[in-house]
């Protein structure tokens, strides 16, 4: 793909994972506000739009490693991939980070105020995030794995009680994007994952988890919004109507 100023970062980064890095390093969205072209992002950054695309090119011409390229994944394979690795870490750290900001905020709440907005804030994101989670293992992969089925065996694919493809991955981005703004509220609350001059040990651990947490998040969200949605939705398309 010839990357160009108009090409949405979204698309860039399902072509070659790498180039998440430098939109990470500008601090650019590109898994929940993926649809936005490198023109776009850059003047909304006050960054030099020339110089963005630059960087994003010296990426992609070096040698691949050992990138995976989850864009030429079957998309059921992708589907798997998403919940036993992602679903199953929010599911094994929710607990353990809701134990550290508890902690966190009872031992230093009162000298750093913003500790109870970031435990509620993630508290809130824990409690939507695990709903979202099980909305998406019981409605929208089944119908993934469905029109794959669909697909190996040339059959018609049944008609989906919710309607098309389309209204439950609205739903799913639109529920993507509330947990990025929360998010985004811990990062300035936290000052970037930044622990205070007399932060201790749990407060330097606490927030390295909270950072690793929203990395996940956003390489979950990625997979799904810029590679797994349309895909699926393209997908619906070839096999027609359903009977």
């Amino acid at each position: 793909m010839e990357n160009t100023l108009k090409t949405n970062i979204g698309e860039i980064v399902a072509e070659d994972y790498r180039t998440a890095q430098v939109f990470k390093n500008h601090n650019i969205d590109f898994c929940c506000r993926g649809n936005r072209s490198i023109q776009e992002v850059a003047e909304k950054n006050n960054l030099d739009a020339e110089q963005l695309l630059k960087e994003v090119n010296e990426i992609l011409n070096q040698t691949k490693a050992d990138t995976i390229d989850f864009k030429s994944w079957p998309l059921d394979l992708l589907a798997d991939y998403i919940e036993k690795k992602h679903h199953r870490y929010v599911e094994k750290q929710i607990p353990v980070l809701k134990q550290y900001l508890d902690k966190l905020a009872n031992t230093h709440g009162t000298n750093h105020p913003e500790l109870y907005e970031i435990r509620e804030h993630f508290n809130k994101s824990a409690d939507e995030l695990t709903k979202h989670l099980k909305k998406e293992e019981l409605v929208v992969f089944p119908a993934v794995r469905k029109m794959v089925a669909a697909t190996q065996n040339s059959a018609l694919l049944d008609k989906f009680h919710f309607g098309t493809i389309q209204n439950p991955i609205q739903v799913m981005m639109q529920e993507h994007d509330n947990e990025g703004e929360r998010f985004r509220q811990i990062v300035a609350l936290s000052n970037n994952y930044t622990p205070p001059a007399d932060g201790c040990t749990t407060y330097r651990v606490t927030f390295s988890l909270l950072k690793e947490f929203e990395n996940d998040l956003h390489n979950h969200i990625h997979l799904e919004n810029n590679i797994l949605f349309p895909k699926a939705a393209e997908l619906e398309k070839q096999l027609g109507d359903p009977r």
